[in-house]
C-alpha cells in the first residue's frame, strides 16, 4: 500500500515536470504534513470528541466515580496516547529510507508515550484517593501515603524507561544495576521513606485520623488534622492557622490526640480552688441552720447530724457534753464538698453516669485544695469552656455563704490597706 502511495506521488510529481532530484525530497515533506494532519485530527477526536462525549455521559450517571475521573483528567491524558501511536504507526513505513530519522521520532514517541501513561496512572491513582474518600472508612484508614509511594515507584520505573530509550539499551539491563544505585536513592528519598513508615506505624495502630483534634506543644500544633500524606501532616489549628509536620515525627516525638475525649460520652474538667485554711472551722447551730436553707443540701445535713449524733451517743454516753469531748462534729469545708457535688449532680449538662467527685487535696502553703473532678456532656470547646466558667463562678460566689474565704497571693493593694491601719 505505502509502495503504490510513494508510485502515485512519484508519477504525480514528474507529470507536474518536477525534476527527479527534488521529487524524493517533495515526497518526505508530503508524507511529514500527513503525519501531521493525521496527529493532530486524532488528537482533536481523542480530546474534542471523545473526552466531551465521556464528560456527558458521566455528567448523566447518578454514580460519582466516573466524574471525578473526568475532573482528574483521566480520559483527556488517555486521548492523548493517541497522536503518539499515529506517528508510530506511519514514521516507520512512510520514511523507510531514513532509518536514523526512524530511530530519533521512535525514541521521541517512546518518551512521549512514557510521559503520557506516567500522567494517566497519576491521574487513576488521585481519582483512585478521591473514591476512597466518599467513605467514611477513608477517616480511619487514609491512603494517601500508600499511593504516593506507589507514584514514587512509577516515576522511578518511566525514568529508567526513558534513560534506557536514550541509551538505546534493554530497561531489564539498567533494572539489574538499579540496586547498586539504592544507597544513593535511600539518601534522595529518605524522608519520603521515613514517612512511608511512619504512615504505616500511623494507619495499622490507627495512631491518628482525619478530622481528629491532637496538640503537639513541639510544633505549635493544636487543632484538626486536615490530611495525612507521605511527608507531612496538615493540621489546621484553632486559629485557623495551617501547620505541616513532618510524619515521622508523629512517631518519634509525642503528640496528644482528644478523639477519645470526642468518642466518649463527656468531657472532662478538673480544677482546684485554693481556701484559707484558717476559715476551715466546725459549725455552730446558727451556721448550720443557716445552710439548710440550701436545698441541695438540707437532707444531707438532716442525714450526717443524725448520724453524727447516734455516734457520739454511743461513744460518750453520760458525759455532759459528748460532742464537744469525743467526737464528730460537721465542718463548713465538709459541708461545702457536699454542695458543690450535690450542685453538679444537679446540673442537666454534667454526665453523672461518669466519675464525679469533689475532693480534699494535701494542704499546701497556699492553702487547701478542694478538686473538682467532673465530665461535661458538652464536649464542643467553646461551649465547654463557657459551662466550666459558669459552674465556677457558681462555686466561687457561693464559698463566703458556708463562712469560708478563698486564698488569694496578697497584692500590692492589699499591703497599701494594710499600712493605712
Amino acid at each position: 500500500m505505502f509502495e503504490e502511495l510513494y508510485h502515485w506521488f512519484f508519477s504525480l510529481f514528474r507529470d507536474l515536470g518536477i525534476h527527479n532530484t527534488l521529487i524524493n525530497t517533495l515526497i518526505t515533506l508530503v508524507y511529514l504534513v500527513v503525519i501531521i494532519l493525521l496527529a493532530w485530527l486524532a488528537d482533536v477526536i481523542g480530546r474534542r470528541i471523545i473526552h466531551t462525549l465521556i464528560r456527558r455521559f458521566s455528567a448523566k450517571t447518578a454514580t460519582e466515580w466516573d466524574d471525578i475521573m473526568v475532573r482528574r483528567n483521566v480520559f483527556r491524558r488517555i486521548s492523548n496516547v493517541i497522536p503518539a501511536l499515529v506517528v508510530l504507526l506511519l514514521f516507520p513505513r512512510l520514511f523507510a529510507a531514513y532509518p536514523y530519522w526512524i530511530g530519533i521520532v521512535a525514541i521521541i514517541a517512546n518518551i512521549y508515550l512514557v510521559i503520557i501513561t506516567v500522567l494517566v496512572i497519576n491521574s487513576v491513582l488521585n481519582s483512585i484517593n478521591d473514591i476512597y474518600q466518599l467513605y467514611d472508612v477513608a477517616r480511619n484508614k487514609p491512603i494517601r501515603g500508600y499511593i504516593q509511594i506507589f507514584q514514587i515507584l512509577v516515576y522511578l520505573f518511566a525514568l529508567v524507561l526513558i534513560v534506557a530509550f536514550l541509551i538505546g539499551k534493554n530497561p531489564l539491563y539498567l533494572l539489574t544495576g538499579l540496586g547498586a544505585f539504592m544507597a544513593i536513592l535511600v539518601l534522595v528519598f529518605k524522608d519520603p521513606i521515613q514517612g512511608l513508615v511512619a504512615s504505616i506505624q500511623l494507619s495499622a495502630n490507627d495512631m491518628v485520623r482525619i478530622g481528629d483534634w491532637i496538640t503537639i506543644q513541639k510544633f505549635g500544633a493544636d487543632g484538626e488534622v486536615m490530611e495525612i500524606t507521605l511527608a507531612s501532616v496538615k493540621i489546621r489549628n484553632f486559629d485557623n492557622t495551617i501547620v505541616s509536620i513532618p510524619t515521622y515525627s508523629m512517631i518519634t516525638d509525642s503528640f496528644q490526640n482528644w478523639r477519645g475525649m470526642q468518642e466518649s460520652d463527656g468531657r472532662r474538667f478538673k480544677r482546684s480552688i485554693y481556701l484559707d485554711m484558717n476559715s476551715a472551722r466546725f459549725v455552730d447551730e446558727e451556721l448550720l441552720a443557716h445552710l439548710r436553707k440550701f436545698r441541695l443540701i438540707r437532707e444531707y445535713i438532716d442525714t450526717k447530724q443524725a448520724e453524727i449524733n447516734q455516734h457520739n451517743l454511743e461513744a460518750a454516753t453520760g458525759e455532759e457534753n459528748p460532742a464537744q469531748y469525743y467526737g464528730r462534729r460537721q465542718t463548713n469545708l465538709g459541708i461545702f464538698r457536699a454542695y458543690i457535688e450535690a450542685y453538679l449532680r444537679s446540673h442537666p449538662e454534667i454526665n453523672t453516669s461518669m466519675t464525679l467527685m469533689v475532693r480534699q487535696l494535701a494542704p499546701t502553703e497556699k492553702g487547701i485544695p478542694v478538686e473538682v473532678y467532673a465530665f461535661s456532656r458538652i464536649k464542643e470547646w467553646e461551649y465547654y469552656e463557657r459551662l466550666q466558667s459558669d459552674l465556677f463562678d457558681h462555686i466561687i460566689s457561693i464559698i463566703p455563704e458556708f463562712d469560708l474565704r478563698i486564698f488569694q497571693e496578697p497584692s500590692g493593694r492589699d499591703m497599701s490597706e494594710g499600712m493605712k491601719r
